[in-house]
């Protein structure tokens, strides 16, 4: 993504690991949306702290199968690598500390639309924890998505998006936010559940 940037004459951090300098927070592979990537040292720096000090504000939408009960709710559990799959991650005894905040914004007869608010930023997180509940998001085999409705919908990943992202300058020392619409593939699979009630 960084080299995209440098083409694109845009100069980034040098900081953090070669494949993805200058990246602050990212985003699992097959989620869209929000990710921050600091042009400077000391906004790299500074960012990576607010991170680590959980003063940045993430939301995401999510639509899982199912309905979540209740409708709002926090879910608290620790997350690790799975014992016997590398790639995958698990609700392990004795993990980090992890917690998910959800609200419905929606709910329909095969899914529900969440806004989810995360206190902290675990690898599959929010996947994890919602397939822990027994509400996966759509789309995603890793962690139980019903391929069946996946195929219905034409997902070919989570629908997951990082749709908020609101922080302290770095430099400036103001309140900035943004906001990422929905891609064309999760507005098209919401359509379909939303026609079908």
């Amino acid at each position: 993504m960084t080299e995209h940037l440098a083409a694109a004459g845009i100069a980034v951090s040098t900081s953090g690991a070669a494949e993805r300098q200058g990246v602050v927070s990212r985003l699992d592979v097959g989620t869209s949306g929000l990710m921050v990537v600091a042009k400077s040292e000391v906004a790299y720096s500074v960012l990576k702290q607010a991170f680590r000090d959980r003063v940045v504000d993430k939301t995401y939408h999510a639509l899982v199968q199912g309905h979540p009960d209740p409708f709002v709710g926090t879910i608290e559990a620790p997350i690790a690598r799975h014992p016997s799959a590398d790639w995958k991650m698990a609700i392990i005894e004795g993990g980090r500390a992890s917690v998910t905040h959800y609200d419905t914004l929606e709910a329909h007869r095969a899914a529900t639309l969440l806004t989810i608010h995360l206190e902290t930023g675990r690898t599959h997180q929010i996947r994890v924890h919602m397939a822990a509940i027994g509400h996966p998001c759509v789309g995603d085999p890793l962690y139980g998505a019903d391929p069946k409705l996946s195929a219905r919908l034409g997902l070919e990943r989570q629908w997951l998006h990082a749709v908020g992202l609101g922080f302290t300058h770095p430099t400036t020392g103001d309140y900035v936010s943004f906001e990422s619409s929905y891609p064309a593939d999760l507005e098209r699979a919401l359509g379909i559940v939303r026609d079908a009630g």
